[in-house]
């Protein structure tokens, strides 16, 4: 008797399933991208599945992003921490064409520093006036 074969799966066109739409691209802060970098395996996955999620269109909210707009309108943070630090990533999705991500640094305090809050702003600026 011969052995019978199982039916061969169909097969689903991947482009037509909806869920593969454009993603806006990231700009980078030299700074910011030095910073992410810089940062534990498990800070940067988190990171970057955050990103990658705004690239989707998706927005974010508490407790892993809230908006900043101390720094700017359309500024979020990104609040990811592990066992050892807690880090923020501001990025800005007001553009149409991009996403940029220019900030970054180590919480250390209850409140965001100041200083943090007008680096912010003045590496956005940098980025939007093309001299980042």
């Amino acid at each position: 008797m011969a052995a019978l074969k199982p039916p061969k799966p169909k097969l689903a066109n991947v482009l037509n399933l909806g869920h593969t739409s454009n993603l806006k691209p990231i700009w980078f802060h030299s700074k910011a991208l030095e910073f992410i970098r810089e940062q534990p395996t498990t800070i940067k996955q988190e990171v970057g599945e955050a990103l990658r999620d705004i690239q989707k269109g998706l927005n974010l909210s508490l407790p892993l992003s809230r908006p900043m707009p101390d720094v700017a309108a359309g500024v979020h943070e990104l609040r990811v921490k592990d066992e050892a630090t807690a880090v923020r990533v501001f990025y800005f999705v007001k553009m149409t064409d991009a996403i940029v991500v220019f900030h970054g640094f180590q919480k250390k305090t209850q409140k965001t520093p100041r200083h943090e809050i007008e680096l912010a702003a003045k590496r956005l600026q940098e980025i939007l006036n093309g001299k980042a």
